[in-house]
């Protein structure tokens, strides 16, 4: 029987690439975005999902339920990034960032557990990022997002493991993406104080993700994960400096690594 797989943020980027991927080796999957466009091949079945919206999300629950009757893996995918400087974000930015990234997550988490209690089984990996790690200047506010889900998921997995039920992140790093133009960015304010420092960081994030990895190779990680019969924790996904440098924060004292990150971002 093929297994039922959801995607949220499944339109673009990392999201699309892997609901392809999966299309292709069997699986049935339901892809969402808050304005989907129907696949011309039909390989995947776009539905509407706007995960700050707890009625969408029912709705796009109740939609595969009556097709497919199961729901077997769950992929929280969709998210947004923000930059700017911390004392300058507005603070409506950061509650929809925190909105869209954290408790998205978790309303979708909530809709589908009791649909996998029922079933006793089922799989959940939640797209968090390198990011999430440590606290990186001027993304802040998207570091905290990330972060808090994937400490949210480290509790999640003990609470769940009576029923069967599996849960687990993967982090990728820069990817080849359109993130950067969907970005919330705090405006280069010309009488700001951080207006240098900004404006060079963020040009050096977007020449990050432009020269990013492919999305291909998330989409393989994840099949991979979904295959596991017992899933780690955590998965990180990128280029060897990026998933090297969570392995220097634990090692190195606090200040030694903040000096690489200043150093890296030429602060």
């Amino acid at each position: 029987m093929s297994k039922v797989v959801l995607i949220t943020g499944a339109s673009s980027g990392i999201g699309k690439a892997i609901a392809y991927y999966l299309a292709e080796r069997g699986y049935i999957v339901y892809g969402t975005s808050r304005t989907p466009k129907m696949a011309k091949d039909g390989k995947v079945h776009m539905i509407p999902l706007d995960v700050t919206e707890a009625a969408s999300i029912s709705q796009a629950i109740q939609t595969i339920l009556k097709d497919q009757n199961r729901i077997d893996y769950v992929i929280n995918n969709a998210g947004m990034g923000i930059t700017g400087p911390l004392e300058e974000t507005p603070d409506h930015e950061i509650k929809r960032v925190f909105e869209t990234n954290y408790f998205g997550p978790l309303e979708v988490i909530k809709a589908v557990l009791p649909i996998m209690r029922s079933q006793r089984s089922g799989m959940i990996i939640n797209v968090t990022s390198i990011a999430g790690y440590m606290g990186l200047p001027y993304r802040g506010i998207y570091s905290a997002t990330k972060g808090a889900l994937g400490i949210t998921t480290e509790a999640y997995r003990m609470e769940l493991k009576e029923f069967n039920i599996k849960m687990t992140t993967v982090a990728p790093g820069d990817f080849a993406t359109n993130i950067a133009a969907g970005r919330y960015h705090a405006p280069i304010l010309d009488n700001s104080p951080y207006k240098k420092n900004y404006g060079n960081t963020l040009q050096l994030m977007d020449e990050h993700v432009d020269a990013g990895m492919d999305t291909q190779i998330m989409a393989k990680v994840v099949h991979r994960i979904m295959e596991s019969k017992n899933p780690k924790v955590h998965y990180r996904v990128g280029f060897f400096m990026q998933k090297f440098s969570i392995v220097l924060k634990r090692m190195l004292p606090d200040t030694w690594y903040e000096k690489l990150l200043l150093n890296h971002y030429k602060l």
